[in-house]
């Protein structure tokens, strides 16, 4: 475990440009989440866990020029947008 936390606290030192990283994981309170969370410092490594596509690629377009708390108010929007119960979508409920 301890090597696997390392490992992030590797990856986020070769990421960081100096304005911040954003560490994405695949849900909440797993492994991968909570070993980015021993390392999270507000506005400096900041992780977002429960990523789907839509996070990504607004991430891609919005973190090159922003910074990182637009950059994680933005994703979260565009991941809880994009969340949709086909039926009710397309019968109108």
């Amino acid at each position: 475990m301890e090597q696997r936390r390392r490992d992030i606290v590797d990856a986020v030192e070769r990421a960081d440009s100096g304005r911040g990283v954003i560490v994405l994981t695949d849900m909440f309170g797993g492994t991968p989440s909570n070993l980015a969370i021993s390392v999270m410092e507000e506005g400096k490594i900041e992780v977002i866990a429960g990523v789907n596509l839509p996070m990504l690629i607004k991430l891609s377009s919005v973190r090159i020029a922003g910074d990182i708390k637009t950059a994680l108010r933005e994703a979260q929007d565009a991941g809880r947008k994009y969340i949709n119960v086909a039926s009710q979508v397309l019968t109108g409920k």
